[in-house]
């Protein structure tokens, strides 16, 4: 199965920022996107989407940094359904886009231009690798401009 979302949009509210107790920080904010469209009779209509958004690790801190209600961004991730029963006793649900990339949008004085992604787990080179390597003897050819055809 494939399971993707790319919006831009523009963040609804601050960054809510809190850390689990082994220190990984979350953020969650939510993005409002719009889409203009003409109805059958003509009529100039705007839909608005508002969609909640969680970000992780140092994601989460960058936005929470340098994001505030209002600023646009470009985010890649993935759709979530939330389910939670709320104080009076009511099942409730959600979706939520966790993310996995952010691109800040907009000019310098609406935010650094820039984009974070989740940092994959990098492999660890072999000794042959990281060995140095020896450069091949090449001759040298002494040519005169003149003699190149081209």
């Amino acid at each position: 199965m494939y399971n993707k979302v790319i919006m831009v949009g523009n963040l609804t509210r601050d960054i809510e920022l809190k850390y689990t107790s082994s220190g990984m920080a979350i953020g969650k904010t939510a993005i409002a996107t719009n889409r203009r469209f003409k109805t059958q009779s003509g009529e100039q209509k705007e839909e608005v989407c508002f969609i909640d958004i969680t970000l992780f690790g140092r994601a989460a801190e960058v936005a929470n940094q340098y994001l505030k209600k209002g600023s646009r961004v470009l985010i890649e991730g993935r759709l979530v359904f939330e389910q939670w029963t709320d104080q009076t006793g009511n099942k409730r649900s959600k979706h939520s886009i966790a993310v996995d990339n952010m691109q800040m949008l907009g000019g310098r004085e609406e935010s650094p231009a820039g984009s974070y992604s989740r940092p994959a787990p990098q492999p660890q080179p072999t000794p042959e690798q990281t060995a140095p390597t020896k450069k091949p003897d090449i001759p040298e050819i002494d040519i005169d401009d003149d003699e190149i055809p081209f």
